[in-house]
């Protein structure tokens, strides 16, 4: 993945800095008012990360020690961490193989008494079904928050990712489609509760700072509760202003470049690609692939590809296998483990050209055929 940054950002960030107003205000609250128009919701709250915006979210609920938040362990850490910052038990449930998605298929089982909270991802852009999560949650009292990280510009059901949605956490990483180098951003349409997240992003003051510098007469804030520093500043808001102009053109091209991937992976036997459910498109934020059954070791492949000068990342992690997660109990999650051993990311970039695709493609299949002749040898 490359940010595609130009000089529109450079001479947006630096107005922001010659203005003089560098920390969270105008710029922040006009790309909160822009960016929630384009997901359909009604408010969004600028935040330092997504991490951020998700403990947030679990935090505005109540959530607590004593209880549990069903996540999926197939996701950046990130997602299971922000259950765990309010005390609360990340509870893992398995994925569907086609979407990386938690379903009500796969939350139902680890369902419990003390269940809160059911926290879905869309992974890599690909849009989770949330409305049969919302059939199984709602009726038991359980909120559906959703990690939107990666699926700025994704659809479901005809509409934006984050229409509708109760609470939705939004990344700005570098890594993502629309970056303001860090950053992240919460929708909800209920407004009280994004007066509550804004307050809780800025240590529980009752003024903001942009609202006591413009309310021209002297105000003393409260603090009305114990809360955090998560705010963002206008240098990067002025920055995401400019990339969300662009998000539409992104998307636009990062589809076009996946359908000539689908169309050359079509002749490396047993890999299949990542694609858009029925439900839904997904903005290929990552272009994962999974690997023939009979593949030797992904790390090999992996060393194949860099020799042929193709840089492809591991699969999508699972939380549950990494060492900040030894001991904590799960269900079987065989989904997961299959989907993080067996799938790799492949390059996929604004300007990549159809050379660069040729060449990623064409390092793949000779890497699978070099390693089954080793087997077979």
């Amino acid at each position: 993945m490359r940010p595609l940054l130009g000089e529109e950002e450079a001479l947006a960030a630096a107005e922001a800095v010659r203005s003089g107003w560098v920390a969270q205000g105008p710029r922040v609250r006009e790309f909160e008012e822009a960016f929630a128009g384009s997901v359909g919701a009604r408010h969004g709250v600028a935040v330092s990360s997504c991490t951020t915006g998700l403990h947030l979210a679990v935090h505005l609920l109540g959530v607590g020690p004593g209880d549990e938040v069903v996540v999926q362990s197939l996701s950046f850490i990130a997602t299971a961490n922000a259950v765990r910052y309010t005390g609360a038990t990340p509870v893992f449930a398995d994925v569907d193989a086609a979407t990386g998605n938690l379903t009500a298929s796969t939350v139902e089982p680890v369902i419990t008494a003390r269940t809160r909270a059911v926290m879905v991802v869309h992974q890599a852009g690909v849009p989770a079904d949330v409305d049969a999560l919302k059939a199984l949650c709602e009726p038991r009292g359980i909120p559906v928050i959703e990690d939107a990280a990666c699926a700025a510009g994704s659809t479901y059901q005809g509409k934006p990712v984050g229409t509708g949605a109760l609470l939705a956490a939004w990344s700005f990483h570098p890594r993502k489609l629309l970056t303001t180098g860090e950053g992240g951003m919460v929708t909800t349409d209920d407004p009280d509760w994004a007066v509550r997240l804004r307050r809780l992003r800025e240590h529980g003051m009752s003024v903001s700072a942009a609202d006591r510098h413009n309310g021209g007469s002297a105000v003393i804030e409260q603090y009305l509760e114990t809360a955090f520093n998560y705010r963002m500043t206008d240098i990067q808001a002025a920055v995401g202003l400019v990339q969300l102009s662009k998000l539409d053109a992104i998307i636009a091209r990062r589809r076009e470049l996946a359908a000539r991937y689908h169309e050359l992976l079509a002749d490396v036997p047993g890999v299949t690609a990542v694609g858009d459910p029925e439900y839904g498109t997904t903005n290929y934020q990552s272009f994962w692939v999974w690997l023939p059954e009979e593949a030797p070791d992904r790390q090999d492949i992996l060393a194949g590809l860099a020799e042929r000068g193709v840089s492809a990342r591991r699969g999508i992690m699972a939380s549950h296998l990494e060492p900040a997660y030894e001991g904590h109990p799960s269900a079987p999650l065989p989904v997961t483990e299959a989907f993080t051993a067996r799938t790799l990311i492949l390059p996929l970039f604004h300007d990549m050209t159809n050379d660069e695709q040729d060449t990623v493609v064409s390092a793949l299949s000779e890497t699978l055929h070099t390693s089954r002749l080793t087997v077979r040898g």
